[in-house]
């Protein structure tokens, strides 16, 4: 943060900047980090919308864009530097989702490999000597076949 932008910023402002600083942002977990995101967005957010009004106003009064956009340069600045801060804070916490993301990955594979295998039992002969299989009986319960039960149920009553 150079010193022309930091007598342009308040004091949280300033801390909010601050916190963008490599040493500050290692310290931080995924989720501060996306706190933290959020906060820069809405202050980058604030002061480009802030700098495109004024300017849009102006452009009636002047006549022309640049010098509208002249008279604005506090709140464009203030924008650009936190815009920046934005790209440092994104960069971050990007490598932190992925470092977070390969972990869990991790973890997941480490727990299938310790769950038992499920082997399918061999087919047995009923009866009647036909096959049953687990693929020919449908256990799944639908809509549809809780209706069709619910009125069987109701009509052998």
């Amino acid at each position: 943060m150079d010193a022309q932008l930091r007598s342009m910023l308040n004091e949280t402002e300033q801390a909010l900047l601050r916190s963008v600083q490599p040493r500050e942002l290692k310290r931080l977990d995924e989720d501060a980090l996306t706190e933290l995101h959020d906060r820069i967005r809405r202050a980058r957010n604030k002061y480009s919308k802030l700098y495109r009004r004024r300017a849009s106003d102006r452009v009636t009064s002047d006549r022309t864009r640049s010098r509208a956009s002249a008279a604005n340069a506090k709140a464009a600045r203030k924008a650009e530097g936190f815009e920046d801060a934005l790209a440092k804070v994104s960069e971050r916490l990007a490598q932190v989702a992925a470092a977070a993301a390969e972990e869990l990955k991790a973890e997941r594979l480490a727990a299938a490999r310790r769950a038992p295998v499920a082997t399918t039992a061999p087919t047995a002969k009923k009866a009647t000597g036909r096959a049953t299989s687990s693929k020919s009986k449908s256990t799944t319960r639908t809509p549809a076949s809780e209706k069709k039960r619910a009125s069987t149920k109701a009509s052998n009553k």
